[in-house]
């Protein structure tokens, strides 16, 4: 039994030897049928948040006034937090009262009935409970009042009674509903889909953080050509992604693009992301056309984009700094937008541009783009091969070479310290990675000739 799950049972176990009554719940439970090992593991018990905290003394109360408590997991010996520590969520029976800011309750009442508890969860697949104790015995141990089983067997999202009323609690229930149904390969309700359509413009009072979190797992789970889907039939894609659904319906050059139009040839990308791709590949894949749309235009010879690829950079940035992306995160992602057109001239590059292209940061993302790239369009793989041999054959040191010269190295030959450095280096180096400068000395004689003092 993994040590996340034994420490789990643990608590149910020691709750229940104290009187209280105790379960796992939610998406556990869920995993659990489906036979998947969940991530985490959730505890619903009719022990208030303080008898909890009484019963295991070591815990962070991070969510006391919602009844939620985290017990993580201590050595047995030492008494100390375990490495690698299990922390389980346990969380008190409760009904919630008024949701004014579209997401957090405004008043918790505590209950002892686990049927109460249910119903003010999200969906009926995650609104089982199980008993741990008897689990996989000759009786389930599983508490279901909202027909959870059947949908989970039907393949089926299902908002937990009125979908509008549990949209409307919570907005982020919206985008965890498509999520949980291109993860899965479920479909979702009718009633659900049609609740998600009309409260869709609402989706704007839960915080860009909460929003990017979603779409992001949408993108590195594994299905997220099927997410994107989902997003455009229920209206949320235009409200938290206007810039990819402007993509639907604009048209490519046949003869480059046979595959379609602009949100087709980006859902077939998306299709080729695995499951546990980095979250900036995944976003780089879903934003490196994003500059299309609007420099759409039909030329005498076929239709063109011109500069699309720098007006995509500055619409990345708009919508990296609108989710709060880091600025790491958002420097790849506009790194991966920026270069990825770079590839078709791979092949023409002197030594030096080639060398300081294959030393791009995560140069690994920006290969893996272009192969996606490739593969949803034209289907032809000649830059892809050439980089990759190029990778191959060409020495680390070769590619990243020690500098010949520094900034020192001038103002000791009697340059004044300028801008003009920066430029005066650069040739350096550049002659440097093409093999025409070998050493320091060849380097200031050229530095001596090609730039006086």
């Amino acid at each position: 039994m993994p040590h996340a799950r034994k420490h789990a049972v643990e608590i149910v176990r020691t709750l229940r030897e104290r009187g209280h009554q105790a379960y796992f719940a939610g998406g556990c439970v869920r995993d659990l049928l489906l036979g998947r090992e969940p991530a985490d593991y959730d505890v619903s018990t009719d022990a208030t948040p303080r008898q909890v905290m009484q019963i295991f003394p070591q815990t962070f109360a991070v969510g006391e006034q919602f009844g939620v408590v985290l017990v993580p997991q201590y050595g047995r010996e030492t008494g100390a937090l375990a490495r690698h520590a299990a922390i389980v969520e346990v969380a008190t029976f409760r009904s919630d009262v008024g949701y004014s800011d579209g997401r957090h309750p405004d008043e918790v009442r505590f209950s002892k009935d686990p049927r109460e508890d249910v119903q003010r969860r999200d969906f009926t697949i995650n609104g089982m409970m199980l008993d741990p104790l008897v689990f996989g015995t000759t009786t389930n141990g599983i508490l279901d009042f909202v027909g959870g089983r059947d949908d989970l067997n039907a393949g089926i999202v299902r908002a937990i009674g009125d979908p509008e009323r549990r949209f409307a609690e919570d907005k982020l229930r919206m985008l965890r509903a498509v999520r949980f149904a291109a993860r899965f390969g479920y479909q979702i309700d009718p009633a659900t889909m049609s609740a998600i359509q009309h409260l869709a413009p609402q989706i704007h009072q839960v915080s860009c953080e909460r929003v990017r979190e979603e779409l992001t797992k949408m993108l590195t789970e594994g299905r997220a050509r099927r997410a994107f889907q989902l997003l455009d039939s229920s209206g949320l894609l235009p409200e938290v992604l206007p810039e990819v659904a402007a993509m639907k319906g604009v048209e490519q050059p046949p003869q480059y693009h046979p595959e379609g139009d602009v949100f087709v040839h980006t859902l077939l990308l998306l299709e080729k992301l695995p499951a546990g791709a980095s979250k900036t590949l995944a976003w780089g894949a879903l934003l490196h056309d994003v500059g299309k749309p609007p420099t759409f235009r039909v030329a005498p010879d076929r239709i063109r984009f011109d500069g699309h690829v720098d007006v995509g950079v500055k619409m990345a940035a708009e919508i990296c700094h609108r989710l709060r992306f880091s600025n790491d995160e958002t420097g790849q992602i506009l790194a991966l937008v920026a270069n990825h057109m770079r590839f078709a001239d791979v092949e023409r590059m002197k030594q030096s541009t080639l060398k300081k292209f294959l030393r791009l940061p995560a140069f690994d993302e920006h290969l893996e783009l272009h192969r996606i790239d490739c593969l949803s369009s034209h289907g032809q793989l000649d830059a892809y091969e050439y980089s990759r041999e190029q990778l191959r054959s060409i020495p680390p040191e070769a590619i990243r070479p020690t500098p010949l010269i520094t900034g020192q190295d001038l103002i000791e030959a009697g340059y004044e310290p300028s801008p003009r450095f920066k430029e005066v280096l650069s040739a350096v180096e550049d002659a440097q990675l093409e093999g025409r400068l070998t050493s320091r000395e060849a380097a200031m004689e050229f530095v001596l000739r090609e730039f006086p003092v």
